[in-house]
């Protein structure tokens, strides 16, 4: 897709997705990187996402929600340097159910008044199955493949636009990664000097960027946010670390337990407070017992589902511990196209 100078080969391209931030989790880096090389962009949303989670009440309600995503997708592509984005109101959540005629129609107008090289939506499977996903990936490659013919929406033609074939369709690919986000966090814990508290604001984005991680299939981790009551043992102190805790609220306290049963206090963990990290990377057991001294919620990270009989404490059989990370290059066999957008990550966090 690039020449011999590194540019592209083609100087328009159309992503068409359903929901605003749709662009930014399937090809926020690749649409920064190509805005860079020079290529006008355009991000069409089918809908204004106004059937979304609510993750921020001062931010939205449910009347101004669809308002609020559209001017979000706007604000995105400045950010990923895209030149013209296009919200369309269709219902959020109803694309599969809507008439198909009248989006398709649609589509092969904006192709053929936008005329691009290149068009990337998602793949038939919705990448992860989401019915707006894979209703409009169907409308996109059918107006793909009928934007070129001069009898089809033959209104258009008579209004003075002219049929469009684009050189290239792209699907948005998903390969399932065993790549676990636990282990990312377990290193980088591990190597600061001190303690690691974050604030409201990191176990938000935290929270985010887990649940759609483990959603697309980019990390592999079974993830849970949990209520513990006061007085529960969140870890015992001998039993195998399999788990990855970020206290979420409330506070606990770390003690250690003597031969003779004595206990004792080592610290007080808050909300912002890892734990478990240290024998994760390590492979350990646990060397203390952490127990909630107030009603607490855990963001919880594990390898695999827990189990529903699972015992406790030292001698408990637990699951493995270990890693289970394969050869994700496995995982990629079903794609024809790879592009390295590493410098762009910035650009695509910036965009979310």
């Amino acid at each position: 897709m690039l020449d011999s100078d590194n540019k592209p080969g083609w100087v328009r391209l159309l992503a068409v997705f359903a929901h605003p931030d749709d662009e930014v989790f399937c090809v926020g880096g690749t649409l920064a990187y190509y805005a860079a090389s020079g290529a006008e962009i355009m991000v069409v949303s089918a809908t204004r996402g106004e059937a979304g989670q609510i993750r921020d009440a001062k931010v939205a309600t449910r009347r101004t929600l669809g308002a609020v995503r559209a001017q979000e997708l706007h604000r995105s592509c400045q950010q990923l340097g895209v030149q013209h984005a296009l919200c369309l109101d269709y219902g959020d959540g109803t694309l599969q159910a809507s008439d198909p005629t009248a989006l398709t129609a649609q589509m092969i107008e904006i192709i053929r008044t936008f005329r691009p090289d290149v068009i990337i939506t998602f793949g038939p499977d919705g990448a992860y199955g989401h019915p707006d996903h894979v209703a409009i990936s169907a409308i996109t490659t059918e107006a793909f493949r009928l934007a070129g013919d001069a009898t089809q929406a033959p209104e258009q033609i008579a209004a003075g636009l002219t049929p469009h074939t684009p050189a290239r369709l792209y699907y948005s690919y998903f390969p399932r990664s065993e790549r676990l986000l636990s282990e990312r966090l377990v290193q980088w814990l591990v190597t600061l000097g001190d303690q690691f508290q974050g604030s409201t604001d990191f176990a938000h984005a935290l929270l985010l960027f887990s649940a759609e991680s483990t959603m697309l299939g980019y990390s592999n981790d079974y993830m849970e946010v949990t209520w513990f009551p006061a007085g529960f043992y969140l870890a015992e102190q001998g039993e195998l670390a399999t788990k990855l805790y970020l206290l979420l609220s409330g506070c606990a306290d770390v003690i250690c337990e003597d031969v003779d049963g004595t206990l004792n206090s080592v610290t007080r963990l808050s909300a912002g407070d890892f734990f478990g990290h240290t024998e994760l990377a390590n492979q350990q057991a646990r060397p203390t017992h952490v127990v909630a001294t107030e009603d607490v919620t855990c963001l919880i990270f594990s390898p695999e589902r827990p189990s529903n009989f699972a015992g406790r404490g030292a001698g408990a059989q637990v699951a493995d511990a270990t890693s289970n990370s394969g050869d994700e290059q496995a995982a990629y066999g079903l794609a024809t196209t790879y592009l390295d957008v590493a410098a762009y990550v910035p650009q695509k966090v910036a965009a979310m």
